[in-house]
């Protein structure tokens, strides 16, 4: 095993092991955690436009499922890379890295029925997979430009 492929997979599990950390908290501390970056954020929030009023619940949900979103959206990245050092490319690689994050997603939100204060809920499956399919989407199309970037260079040469 190459040394990039092995970094490559230990990126993507890495990733996997801190999202599981962190749905593996009891729902207080997920709820403390959260919150303490909700009035970061809000604190950013007031001193560049001090006058805007937020509803801090709504605020407060919309910042916990773009968590779930962008957790997932850089473990596509992550586990893409990954089946790309394994030697897979194409249409392969992306239903690949798009399944391993949605199966990942599911055996997590299973995972958090039996946390105490925690549930499994299929609205957050359903944020995970449209996170990883961003990220799979920006992967193929910065690939795509890649590719014809080297083409042009090639034919230029």
């Amino acid at each position: 095993m190459t040394a990039y492929k092995s970094v490559s997979w230990i990126a993507a599990f890495s990733w996997m092991a801190v999202i599981f950390y962190l749905s593996h908290q009891p729902g207080s501390a997920s709820s403390d955690l959260s919150s303490g970056v909700v009035a970061t954020l809000l604190n950013l929030i007031d001193q560049v436009a001090p006058n805007l009023e937020l509803d801090v619940e709504s605020f407060h949900t919309f910042v916990r499922k773009n968590a779930h979103f962008i957790a997932y959206f850089l473990l596509s990245l992550l586990s893409l890379n990954a089946w790309r050092s394994s030697g897979f490319s194409g249409l392969r690689q992306l239903v690949l890295g798009f399944g391993m994050c949605v199966l990942f997603a599911v055996t997590d939100e299973i995972h958090q029925l039996f946390i105490d204060g925690r549930s499994g809920e299929a609205r957050d499956v359903l944020i995970d997979s449209i996170g990883a399919a961003l990220g799979v989407a920006v992967y193929a199309m910065a690939d795509k430009l890649w590719s014809l970037r080297k083409k042009r260079t090639a034919e230029s040469q």
